[in-house]
């Protein structure tokens, strides 16, 4: 009897889990497999440097100290053609113009409109505003912290809109017809990132976590079913034949495709579920607010850095200006710190460096947690299974200590960028295998081996499409039957 309650459980959780998400563990599959190859459009970072205005260190004419206060982040760069400085402190952003001083006032319409046609140079031949968005479209909730926005149409024959911040001036979102295509096919179906199931933020992470609970529970009771139905020796005879499933017809190629794609099928959703990070167990891999303080060793204070000061460290990075640089404190020290190296705003004269020396980032491994133990220190000059990028953005080398601590904390700090570039911990190391390594397959052996990788991938998941297209005759079948059976009741 008991054997037989378990027998029931098994095939009626997945039975009707899977008539429930059958479709939706498809989409996911699909939404997968193009997810390799295309992301949701962004505006890529190189792009969006390479767009701005040159900078000229002479037309900075402002004490940064006189701008603002309490500032965390001093970015100095350009709007057009002069030079601001982008502020930002607790719970604020705000841009300035480094030459007058004056704070950016809220762009309108007609300002949005000539900085996207600064941005697209000669593509915006036929370009028309949209419209002012006070909440994030289909493409913008990665930039939402910064609405409201100004989207623009360039009218180029990409389809190419852009999105213009009306806090600060800056493009911070560009999409063609082209990345918009695949962004749906990809990873708004993947994530059902529909618009206004994405607004409600809590409902939306919510829903995908049960979700994925839900479909972790259908795929373990279907392998459970599976295997126990499954009879390498004693076969079924169905019409005169022998089988090792009872099943026929698309059941039976639903019970083989369970049997060999039902274990990653599980992986997947459940790496899946990881991503939501539910009920906070991993600890993640930003450094505390204690790390970083201890390795600038107090805050930006801008008073610290007069036009007298600032001007010959700008000017140290000539003839090849950057567009960008920001202000970093180190060690109590100051810095400018852009692509074309690092300057000290001390000793400006020793012109941009291309990192700190190796003894100011030993020091700042043990200024970070001071007072415990280091159990070993190694400089990487490749990336190792926790500091890693297959695009090779993450900067190398870097210094990577691990330390005596209960947690056993793992710090990767960058000597290009004067900070502390990533923390691991036992909990986030075993969060990056059971998430990344289940759900990207993201192991060392297979990772940056392709096309291995992708036919490795997509074999997997057109595996798990079939397992879920397999049962949909079946299944619909099965709810048209109750469907009927509870009209004639009524």
């Amino acid at each position: 009897m008991r054997r037989h309650r378990v027998a029931r459980s098994l095939i009626y959780t997945h039975r009707w889990l899977g008539i429930a998400g059958g479709a939706l563990v498809f989409v996911w599959f699909a939404s997968g497999i193009v997810m390799i190859y295309a992301r949701m459009p962004a505006l890529d970072p190189a792009e969006r440097l390479a767009r701005l205005s040159p900078l000229d260190p002479a037309s900075i004419r402002v004490e940064p100290g006189s701008i603002a206060s309490g500032a965390t982040r001093l970015i100095i760069t350009t709007l057009g053609p002069r030079p601001v400085f982008r502020v930002t402190a607790p719970g604020t952003a705000r841009t300035f113009f480094a030459d007058t001083g004056d704070p950016l006032a809220p762009v309108n319409a007609g300002g949005a409109l000539a900085i996207a046609r600064a941005f697209a140079g000669g593509e915006a031949a036929a370009i028309r505003y949209d419209t002012r968005l006070e909440d994030a479209d289909q493409w913008t909730f990665a930039v939402r912290g910064q609405m409201p926005v100004h989207r623009i149409a360039l009218g180029d024959r990409d389809g190419t809109t852009v999105y213009v911040a009306e806090r600060s001036g800056e493009v911070v979102m560009k999409s063609t017809a082209s990345t918009r295509r695949w962004g749906y096919l990809g990873a708004v179906f993947h994530w059902v990132y529909f618009t206004p199931f994405r607004r409600q933020s809590s409902l939306w992470a919510q829903s995908i976590i049960w979700l994925s609970i839900a479909g972790v529970v259908m795929s373990l009771a279907g392998l459970g079913w599976g295997l126990w139905r499954y009879a390498p020796l004693r076969r079924y005879r169905l019409r005169n034949r022998r089988y090792r499933s009872p099943y026929a017809g698309m059941m039976r190629w639903h019970h083989y495709a369970g049997l060999v794609f039902g274990a990653t099928t599980i992986t997947w959703i459940f790496s899946g579920l990881l991503s939501m990070d539910p009920w906070d167990w991993s600890p993640g891999t930003t450094p505390t607010r204690a790390q970083r303080e201890a390795v600038s060793q107090g805050p930006i204070r801008l008073s610290d850095v007069p036009l007298e000061k600032l001007r010959p460290a700008l000017a140290a990075y000539a003839p090849a200006m950057p567009k960008e640089i920001e202000l970093v404190r180190f060690r109590g020290r100051y810095y400018l710190r852009a692509e074309a190296g690092i300057v000290s705003v001390e000793h400006p004269v020793m012109g941009p460096q291309p990192a700190l020396h190796a003894d100011e980032m030993l020091g700042a491994a043990r200024d970070a947690m001071s007072g415990v133990g280091i159990d070993g220190v190694l400089w990487m000059d490749r990336y190792d299974s926790y500091y890693y990028d297959r695009a090779g953005r993450l900067s190398l080398p870097v210094l990577r200590v691990r330390y005596h601590d209960p947690p056993h904390t793992w710090l990767y700090l960058d000597p290009k960028r004067g900070a502390i570039a990533r923390k691991e911990e036992t909990l986030s190391r075993l969060n990056r295998w059971l998430y990344h390594g289940l759900h990207s397959f993201d192991f060392p052996f297979l990772y940056h081996r392709r096309p291995l990788w992708d036919i490795v991938v997509i074999v997997l998941s057109l595996g798990g499409m079939l397992l879920s297209t397999t049962t949909m005759t079946a299944a619909w079948r099965r709810v048209k039957r109750r469907v009927r059976v509870s009209g004639r009741a009524a």
